[in-house]
């Protein structure tokens, strides 16, 4: 014995029974409770440099000192921002909202990307200067 059904057709953009279209009532979800967090920045390193670290090294990061911070839910960026302090607290003033589109900044670098140096907060800044001027190919004449 079979036993046909049938399947109401719905339309793309159709009225839901209340009558409101394309109304989403979320408040339902205001309680969930979901993780946010802010990137100042990242970077890639050996793991020879990681167990390198010690007590005062330096890290360097991608970004640049002043640049806009990330604020991520659930490890996704929504917003950028200021990084701010309110009363001995971080906080982050947004300045950009995101449009949902993946960002290629926050995308991983392509493999064989250099790695981030690390440096000695003991040392001199002149010869970190010295390091990277030597690191710097010489400039093109013409």
């Amino acid at each position: 014995m079979t036993e046909t059904i049938e399947y109401e057709q719905f339309e793309p953009g159709a009225q839901s029974a209340d009558g409101a279209a394309g109304d989403v009532d979320l408040s339902r979800l205001s309680d969930i409770p979901m993780e946010l967090s802010v990137e100042i920045g990242r970077t890639h390193m050996t793991v020879g440099d990681t167990l390198d670290l010690r007590v005062g090294s330096v890290v360097t990061l991608e970004r640049l000192a002043g640049e806009a911070a990330d604020l991520l839910v659930n490890g996704s960026a929504i917003a950028r921002g200021e990084v701010v302090v309110i009363d001995e607290q971080y906080g982050l003033r947004i300045t950009e909202i995101l449009d949902g589109q993946p960002d290629m900044e926050l995308a991983e670098p392509a493999a064989g990307a250099s790695k981030a140096p690390v440096q000695d907060a003991s040392a001199p800044a002149a010869e970190d200067a010295a390091a990277k001027d030597a690191e710097q190919p010489p400039a093109a004449e013409g």
